[in-house]
C-alpha cells in the first residue's frame, strides 16, 4: 500500500495535466480558422480590453476630435491601428493611478508608516507614476518603431533604385520592395503595403506618400515623399534622385551608428564605477588587508 499510493497520485496528476492540455489545445476547426484569419485572436483580446477598460476612459478622455487627432497620429507611429485604442489608453490612465496609489497605501500600512503628510506625498507620487506610465509606454513603442524603420529604409531605397533602373515603374517597384523588405522589417513592409493599397484605391501618389510619412513619423521618409513628388512633377530622372537619396540615407545611418558607438564609453562609466571597480578593489585589496591585520594584531596584543 505504501508503494501503490504514490503511483496512484502520480497517475492522477499526469492524467489531470494531460486532460487540461487537451482541453486548452485548439481543435482542428479552430486551427483552420486561425490560419485563415490570424488576427482574430488579437482582435478578440483587444475587444475584451476595450469592454473592460472602456467605461473608465470617459473620466479622462477629451470630448473633441481635435484633441484626439494628435493622439491617433502617435498611435499610427507606434503601429497601433485599432480604432478604439484611445479608450484603452485613457482607461489605463484612469485605472493605473488608482491602482498604484492603492498599492502604495498598502505598502505604507504594511511598513507601519502613520505620518499623514508623508503618506499623502507617496500616494501622489504613485498616482502620478501611474498616470504617466501609458505615455512612457507609447513613447517607447514609437521610438523603437521609428528606429526600426529608419535603419531599414536605406535598404528599401536601394531596392527601389534597382527596380527603377531595371525598368519597373514606381508603383510596381514599390510593390516589389514591399515583398522583399518584409523579410528584414515587418513594420516598414506594412507601411509600404498600406501605401500600395491607397494608390490602388485611387489616391494620388503624392497623397499616399504624404500619408506614409505621417504614419511613420520618420523625417527621412517625408524627404523621400517630397523628392518623388518633385521628380514626378518636374519630369526629372527618378533613378538619379533615388541614387542621391539612397547615398545620403546610408551616410546618415553610418553617422548615427558612429554617434551611438561614441556614447558607449560614457554609458559604461556608471556601471564600471558602481559595480565593477568595487569588486576589483575588494579582490585586490582584501588579501593585503588580511595580511596587515595578521601582522599588526599580534603586535598590538603584545604591546597591551
Amino acid at each position: 500500500m505504501t508503494i501503490l499510493f504514490p503511483i496512484l497520485v502520480f497517475l492522477a496528476v499526469s492524467l489531470a495535466i494531460a486532460g487540461l492540455a487537451v482541453w486548452m489545445s485548439p481543435t482542428r476547426t479552430a486551427q483552420r480558422l486561425q490560419a485563415v484569419a490570424p488576427s482574430a485572436g488579437k482582435a478578440n483580446w483587444t475587444e475584451t480590453a476595450v469592454r473592460i477598460v472602456g467605461p473608465f476612459a470617459q473620466l479622462s478622455s477629451p470630448t473633441g476630435d481635435a484633441a484626439l487627432s494628435p493622439l491617433r497620429v502617435r498611435f499610427l507611429n507606434a503601429g497601433i491601428r485599432y480604432p478604439d485604442a484611445y479608450l484603452v489608453y485613457f482607461g489605463m490612465k484612469t485605472l493605473l493611478p488608482l491602482g498604484f496609489a492603492a498599492l502604495a497605501f498598502l505598502g505604507m500600512r504594511t511598513t507601519g508608516a502613520t505620518d499623514g503628510t508623508e503618506m499623502m506625498l507617496y500616494l501622489a507620487v504613485a498616482a502620478l507614476a501611474g498616470c504617466y506610465l501609458p505615455n512612457m509606454v507609447l513613447y517607447v513603442l514609437i521610438r523603437a518603431r521609428r528606429r526600426e524603420i529608419f535603419e531599414n529604409f536605406p535598404d528599401a531605397a536601394d531596392l527601389m533604385l534597382v527596380c527603377v533602373e531595371a525598368g519597373l515603374g514606381l508603383d510596381a517597384g514599390l510593390a516589389k520592395v514591399t515583398e522583399e523588405i518584409q523579410v528584414k522589417s515587418v513594420a516598414l513592409a506594412q507601411e509600404l503595403h498600406w501605401t500600395n493599397l491607397e494608390m490602388r484605391a485611387g489616391a494620388t501618389r503624392e497623397k499616399s506618400l504624404r500619408n506614409l510619412a505621417l504614419r511613420t513619423g520618420v523625417e527621412e521618409i517625408g524627404t523621400f515623399a517630397t523628392m518623388l513628388t518633385q521628380s514626378d512633377r518636374f519630369g526629372t530622372s527618378i533613378g538619379e534622385s533615388l541614387r542621391v537619396f539612397s547615398d545620403d540615407l546610408r551616410h546618415k545611418r553610418q553617422v548615427r551608428a558612429e554617434e551611438q558607438a561614441a556614447k558607449v564609453p560614457t554609458k559604461m562609466l556608471l556601471p564600471l564605477v558602481l559595480c565593477i571597480f568595487p569588486c576589483i578593489s575588494m579582490v585586490i585589496l582584501t588579501p593585503a588587508v588580511i595580511r596587515i591585520i595578521r601582522m599588526v594584531m599580534p603586535m598590538l596584543n603584545g604591546a597591551s
